[in-house]
């Protein structure tokens, strides 16, 4: 039975170790350098949990690195030296395959895009992972360990990889930060955030059968400058609200330029 050590106890760690369970992998062991985020994942997934990176032991397959770019490299300079036969994986979309070269002699990548968070669990067999490997071998062990969890896994270059994650930011991060925005809005009026779900879900709906750029609504398409300027007026204070709100808008039709959305 394939066992595997995971580097990282954060989000992502957190939903691919359970689901690796669920599909009958075993979880050897869990490393974090913070205490309570390597005891809690460790114990949900009955797995022995460390904050020492040097206790890991050398009974994994598969070495996992779910952490932060910021000390991706450092950590698998120490975790591959003098294990030779394993494979080393890490999940960043950001991050190249190469950090591993001359470090290790199986490795590779095992990205799966989604949104992740400690408390909402995900169906892996929904979310497409993006794997890459140092060779045509150690691919196809990734995929083996990827198939266990899904059917949508896909090849990609750390180079194509780096798009992959930037529209990703796009289309997740920065359109949560707008949600963000309106709840804060919303909230400074006694108005619940939930009143948006419906607009949110069609919105979702609505790009799975056309495009986003057919699917585009609002006062910025239509080229309504009357209620662009007057959203702006409710946003007087808040300066950084404005120029983004300008900025998209001129994302949206470059007809909306800074001085044409101050004229009514």
């Amino acid at each position: 039975m394939m066992k595997v050590t995971l580097i990282g106890a954060g989000n992502l760690a957190t939903q691919l170790g359970k689901s690796l369970k669920k599909a009958g992998v075993i979880i050897s062991q869990v490393y974090s350098r913070t205490e309570d985020s390597a005891r809690t994942l460790g114990e949900l997934l009955e797995a022995e949990w460390l904050t020492d990176i040097k206790a890991l032991r050398d009974e994994a397959d598969i070495y996992i690195f779910s952490v932060k770019d910021s000390v991706l490299c450092e950590l698998i300079s120490e975790v591959c030296k003098g294990r030779g036969d394993k494979l080393f994986l890490h999940t960043a979309g950001s991050m190249p395959m190469s950090c591993f070269e001359g470090k290790a002699l199986r490795y590779g990548v095992f990205y799966p895009m989604q949104t992740f968070s400690k408390t909402k669990d995900v169906d892996f067999e929904r979310i497409p992972v993006f794997i890459e490997g140092n060779s045509i071998e150690t691919e196809d062990v990734i995929r083996s360990l990827a198939n266990k969890l899904t059917q949508r896994v896909i090849r990609l270059s750390s180079v194509d990889r780096k798009y992959l994650h930037l529209a990703a930011v796009w289309t997740c991060n920065f359109t949560n930060y707008c949600y963000t925005v309106a709840s804060d809005i919303l909230g400074e009026h006694g108005i619940p955030f939930d009143v948006m779900l419906p607009l949110i879900n069609e919105t979702t709906e609505k790009i799975q059968k056309i495009s986003p750029k057919e699917a585009q609504t609002g006062p910025a398409v239509r080229g309504d400058r009357n209620v662009m300027s007057k959203q702006l007026e409710l946003m007087n204070g808040k300066e950084d609200l404005q120029e983004l709100y300008k900025m998209l808008s001129k994302g949206i039709n470059p007809l909306m330029d800074n001085l044409n959305l101050d004229k009514r």
